[in-house]
C-alpha cells in the first residue's frame, strides 16, 4: 500500500483534472473581470471565457448554449428545475411523479413543494432498483405536470430507462427533469435523442472544480421557468447573481474532456470494476451485489458483505483505501442508505454495505491492492463473529 490512501469514492466527487485547473488558473488570477461589466476589457474577457464554456457545456450535451443556465452545483440545479417548473405550472396542475431512491437535493425540494400544496407519488424500484415505463404511466393523472428521474442512482448506479420516460412524457405533454449527476460523463447522455427538458449536472462529479453546476433547460421549456433566485437579471433571468467565472470556465474545460474521452473512461473503469468483482467474488463468500449488475455506470460496485459490521470495515480500512458506506451527502447523519432500504435489501446487508466508486486516475495495481484488503479484513471480521462460526458449522439458515 501506498502511505497516500487509494481514492475509490469517485461518486461523491472526483479530483481535479490538472487540465482543467491550467485552463482556470488565469481566471483565478489575472483575469479577474465580471462579465457583466460591458465597458472594459476585463468584463469583455470574461464574458468570452464564459460564453465558451456554454458553448462547450452545451456541446457535451448536445444542446444549444442558450439552453444552458449556470448554477453553484447539482443541488441549486435540482431545486431550479423542480420549483421552477412546478411553481410557474401550479395553475395546471399540482402532481409531480418521482422515484424513492432519489438524491436528497430532489426529495427536500419536492417535500417543499408538498408544504406549498402539491401532490407527489413516489414510485419504488424492483430489487434491483429499476424504474419501468410502464410504472410510471400507472401513476400519471390528468393533473400531473413534472416526472423527475435521476439517469444513475448515485449509490447503486443503476440506470433509469430515460428515454423510453422522456418518449412518453413527450406524447403526454409533460414535463421532464433528469437528474443526470451521477450519469453525465460516465455513460452517453445526448438530450437531442432523450425527450428531456431539464438536465442537472455538476463540475466536480466530471473532474472539474466544486461549486458550480448547470441546469439544461430545453428552449421551449423556458417560458414555464420561475425564477427561484432574483436580483441582475443573470441567465436571461432565471438564475440572477455575479458568475462564478472560474468554475464556470472549469467546468467547460471539464465537459470539453468528457467528449474527448467518453468511451475510453466508460471501458477503463468496466474493466476495473469487473477485476474488483471477481476478485472479491472469488476468495469470499456471501458477498452480494446491490442493484442490477448489468444497468449500472461502468465505475460503480455497490456490495454487501454479509456477516460483517459495514461500520467496523469502514475503521479496518479507512487510512487505506477511500470509499463510501453510503451517500457522500448523508453519511454523517450515520442513517442507513433509503436506497438500499427501498430496494428491499436485508437489514444486516444494509449496514453491511460498501460503494466503490471508481474514476478516471485509478490503476489495475490500485485495484488489485484494494482487492487483497477487502479480502483480508473481511475474512478477519468474520473470524471474530459469533454469527460467522454457525455459518462456517452450518448452523446458521442464511436468507438470501
Amino acid at each position: 500500500m501506498t502511505n497516500k490512501p487509494i481514492y475509490l469514492d469517485n461518486h461523491a466527487t472526483t479530483p481535479l483534472d490538472p487540465h482543467v485547473l491550467e485552463i482556470m488558473m488565469p481566471y483565478l488570477t489575472t483575469e479577474f473581470g465580471n462579465p457583466a461589466s460591458k465597458s472594459h476589457v476585463f468584463g469583455w474577457s470574461a464574458e468570452k471565457a464564459v460564453n465558451k464554456a456554454r458553448e462547450q457545456v452545451a456541446k457535451s450535451l448536445k444542446a444549444h448554449p442558450k439552453e444552458i443556465v449556470f448554477t453553484s452545483g447539482a443541488t441549486e440545479s435540482n431545486n431550479m428545475a423542480l420549483k421552477g417548473i412546478a411553481r410557474c405550472l401550479k395553475n395546471k396542475g399540482n402532481h409531480i411523479v418521482s422515484s424513492s431512491i432519489e438524491h436528497n437535493a430532489v426529495f427536500d425540494s419536492l417535500n417543499a413543494l408538498v408544504k406549498e400544496g402539491f401532490e407527489v407519488t413516489y414510485l419504488n424500484p424492483d430489487k434491483e432498483g429499476l424504474i419501468t415505463v410502464e410504472d410510471v404511466k400507472n401513476v400519471v393523472k390528468p393533473n400531473t405536470i413534472l416526472l423527475s428521474f435521476m439517469a444513475a442512482n448515485n449509490e447503486i448506479g443503476t440506470l433509469n430507462p430515460i428515454k423510453e420516460i422522456g418518449s412518453f412524457a413527450k406524447k403526454a405533454g409533460i414535463i421532464f427533469h433528469c437528474d443526470a449527476v451521477q450519469g453525465f460523463g460516465r455513460i452517453p447522455f445526448d438530450v437531442e435523442n432523450i425527450d428531456v427538458d431539464l438536465v442537472s449536472i455538476s463540475g466536480h462529479k466530471i473532474y472539474g472544480p466544486k461549486g458550480v453546476g448547470a441546469l439544461y433547460v430545453k428552449n421551449s421549456v423556458q417560458k414555464h421557468m420561475c425564477a427561484l433566485i432574483h436580483g441582475g437579471g443573470h441567465e436571461r433571468g432565471m438564475r440572477s447573481g455575479t458568475l462564478n467565472v472560474a468554475g464556470i470556465v472549469g467546468l467547460g474545460a471539464a465537459c470539453e474532456l468528457v467528449v474527448k474521452n467518453e468511451k475510453k473512461e466508460q471501458e477503463h473503469a468496466l474493466k476495473l470494476r469487473t477485476l474488483l468483482h471477481k476478485k472479491l467474488d472469488s476468495a469470499l463468500e456471501h458477498v452480494c451485489v446491490n442493484g442490477s449488475i448489468e444497468q449500472r455506470v461502468p465505475g460503480n460496485l455497490n456490495v454487501s458483505f454479509a456477516f460483517v459490521d459495514g461500520e467496523d470495515l469502514m475503521l479496518a480500512i479507512n487510512n487505506k483505501v477511500a470509499v463510501s458506506a453510503s451517500s457522500a451527502c448523508t453519511s454523517a447523519s450515520m442513517k442507513a442508505s433509503h436506497v438500499l432500504k427501498n430496494l428491499g435489501v436485508r437489514a444486516d446487508l444494509v449496514l453491511a454495505a460498501i460503494r466503490f466508486g471508481i474514476g478516471r486516475f485509478n490503476t489495475e495495481d490500485e485495484i488489485n491492492q484494494v482487492a487483497d484488503l477487502i479480502i483480508d479484513e473481511v475474512s478477519r471480521l468474520r473470524n471474530l463473529s459469533p454469527t460467522w462460526s454457525k455459518v462456517k458449522d452450518q448452523k446458521f439458515n442464511i436468507i438470501q
